[in-house]
């Protein structure tokens, strides 16, 4: 039986300006990006690896990466009371951030799946959904 060697991909660590510089995600092209940290648990752990379609339309209840404070962030877009719209974290530590509008959006989280688990895949969208 042949055993295959795993590959090494090296992550490395980039200025928001640089990630963007690289980067064509203007339109609908999928990334992949990994929790990191508790704001959204307990839906999404640590680790867990997120697929984003990039550009594609958000709405209330969608999981969102936006802009907040001139950083990226993962977080529930949510209508408040006055018609607004906030960033909401799952964790109840964090607060909610108020947004200008659905223009700081870059992308919608399709599914997320746990590394190492082929059956650990959960999906939130597929285009019929949007």
């Amino acid at each position: 039986m042949h055993t295959r060697k795993p590959i090494n991909i090296p992550i490395v660590s980039a200025t928001q300006e640089e990630a963007m510089a690289g980067s064509n995600c203007s339109g609908n092209e999928l990334v992949a990006l990994m929790v990191l940290g508790d704001s959204m648990q307990p839906e999404f752990v640590e680790g867990e690896i997120l697929v984003i379609e990039m550009g594609a339309p958000a709405s209330d209840g969608h999981f969102v990466i936006g802009t907040a404070n001139e950083e990226f962030i993962f977080r529930q877009l949510k209508r408040d009371d006055s018609g607004g719209w906030q960033l909401h974290a799952l964790n109840p530590a964090y607060p909610d951030i108020a947004i200008s509008g659905l223009d700081t959006l870059k992308g919608v989280v399709i599914h997320k799946k746990r590394p190492g688990s082929r059956k650990s895949v959960k999906y939130y969208l597929t285009p019929a959904n949007y």
